[in-house]
């Protein structure tokens, strides 16, 4: 068989109006792109290095180039599991060998990893952290454009307000609150209870990752999903008694190979689950939509916040995402 051909770039895709969380605020997504050819075909991957996680893109293509001459001579997925720590970089390896597999075998990725056919699925539409007045008219528009499920970024203050003036203006949504690791313990206590006055149904990551061992056994209003604490299989011993779901990102994860394990060991300890994404465009989503039957909850909304996607990206119809095409990924 021929020899394989690696190839790594940066893309910058712009954001619409700009997302903020509690961490700060970002104008665009800086992703990261591989594509492995071999012969007549091409299997791509894309990935988002993430500074929260000590991650840049040149680390990330650092990485990348440290197995590039493995890639090239045959390395598969479970080889590069052992080889790389879990993180944008592998992830966009392993996406891209997995799709590189689909491509050549004629045969889809779901059924390569023994999973049923994608389905149209529902995705959260996630609210950027502003101020209340400014979340509630971005939760008008979107339940104005269908959809009713509302992941809101909130920071601790004033987040009962926010919260609060969403609910307004979008009485019948479903409601998620991610805090990204930027409440403490007493705020959670307090803004617990009235989260579950409002119909709150998931906080997310309420305190950060290397704190949240003060949740052990806490009663919470509303079920707790893991984000920041959780990446892959190896953390889930730690979250048996602190948290109801988790939430996996194939980023987090290190790629659709580690994260459906990840998915299937969450599941046998009994704790829900959440696939989601980082902003980043559909051919990111594509691989995260096989775990769409898997989980209580998909947030694969990313392409939904740039100001433009890639060719042919998911199709998003009000609140629903339909599986890839083969032209995009798998």
């Amino acid at each position: 068989m021929s020899p394989r051909t690696l190839n790594t770039r940066k893309e910058r895709w712009p954001i619409r109006g700009g997302f903020r969380i509690a961490r700060g605020i970002k104008n665009e997504a800086e992703t990261l792109l591989v594509e492995i050819a071999q012969g007549a075909h091409v299997g791509r991957g894309e990935g988002v290095p993430y500074a929260r996680y000590g991650e840049t893109h040149e680390s990330a293509i650092a990485e990348i180039e440290r197995v590039s001459e493995n890639i090239s001579a045959g390395m598969n997925r479970g080889e590069l599991r052992g080889a790389m720590e879990p993180g944008a970089a592998r992830n966009a390896l392993d996406c891209a060998l997995l799709d590189l597999e689909a491509k050549q075998s004629g045969t889809p990725a779901h059924m390569l990893l023994g999973l049923s056919p994608p389905k149209p699925v529902k995705t959260a539409f996630t609210l950027s952290l502003d101020r209340p007045e400014i979340m509630a008219e971005a939760a008008a528009a979107a339940v104005n454009r269908g959809h009713s499920l509302l992941k809101l970024k909130v920071a601790g203050a004033s987040d009962i307000e926010r919260v609060r003036a969403v609910r307004a203006q979008a009485p019948e949504a479903r409601l998620i609150v991610d805090a990204n690791e930027g409440w403490n313990f007493e705020e959670l206590k307090t803004l617990g209870p009235v989260m579950a006055e409002l119909g709150v149904e998931l906080i997310e990551q309420p305190l950060a990752a290397k704190s949240d061992e003060i949740l052990q056994d806490f009663v919470s209003e509303v079920p707790l999903c893991a984000d920041e604490s959780c990446h892959t299989s190896a953390d889930l011993p730690l979250l048996k008694g602190r948290y109801q779901c988790v939430n996996i990102k194939l980023d987090k994860a290190g790629g659709l190979t580690e994260a459906l394990a990840l998915a299937l060991a969450a599941k046998e300890l009994g704790l829900s689950l959440m696939v989601g994404c980082m902003v980043s465009t559909s051919l990111a989503m594509a691989p995260a939509m096989l775990l769409g039957g898997l989980a209580a909850y998909v947030d694969l909304d990313g392409p939904l916040l740039l100001e433009r996607d890639r060719e042919s990206g998911l199709n998003y119809e009000r609140d629903m995402v339909y599986p890839p095409k083969v032209a995009l990924w798998g």
